[in-house]
């Protein structure tokens, strides 16, 4: 799977520029199969294998992408799949606490937020027991006041954003 970021890093000037037709030509061809060759794509594209590996390895370096083998999380063991709610008081500690999370290997996703809580943390873990066990180490962070957990029952779609939107 290929994991992308908006921008690319120009490492002639110093500065992040939007990644350009070909970037994205070669970054949707990734998200369709990750595996696919140099070759093709340069075949598909019209231009060079040294092209496309030039490109690939820029995309590499410069934090664009990075290339994972991306897991179905139910088939591995995950049987309890999660987004908690992380209410944050005082407010001026949320970035120490999402930092602190951060670093917690149950969370695939987490973010600040506007609304009702801080932060959304979704956990991937072993069982309910280990949820629970998540749960409360998290909730002895200094600065949690209080958590809201949703379980997720059944995932219809798990993706990687579309890059054909940003045309």
């Amino acid at each position: 799977m290929v994991q992308a970021s908006a921008y690319k890093f120009n490492t002639m000037e110093k500065k992040y520029t939007a990644p350009d037709e070909l970037d994205f030509a070669i970054l949707s061809f990734l998200q369709q199969d990750g595996r696919m060759s140099f070759t093709l794509m340069a075949e598909k594209l019209k231009v060079s294998i040294g092209t496309i590996r030039t490109r690939f390895n820029n995309l590499i370096k410069d934090g664009t992408m990075s290339i994972i083998g991306r897991v179905d999380p139910e088939k591995v063991g995950f049987r309890s799949y999660s987004q908690i709610a992380v209410f944050v008081r005082p407010a001026t500690l949320k970035e120490k606490v999402a930092l602190t999370i951060a670093k917690l290997p149950e969370v695939s996703f987490l973010a600040m937020t506007s609304g009702d809580y801080d932060l959304e943390v979704d956990v991937m873990c072993r069982d309910n027991d280990h949820l629970v066990q998540f749960i409360n180490k998290i909730s002895k962070i200094s600065g949690v006041h209080q958590t809201k957990t949703t379980m997720y029952f059944k995932v219809y779609k798990y993706a990687q954003p579309d890059l054909g939107l940003l045309e």
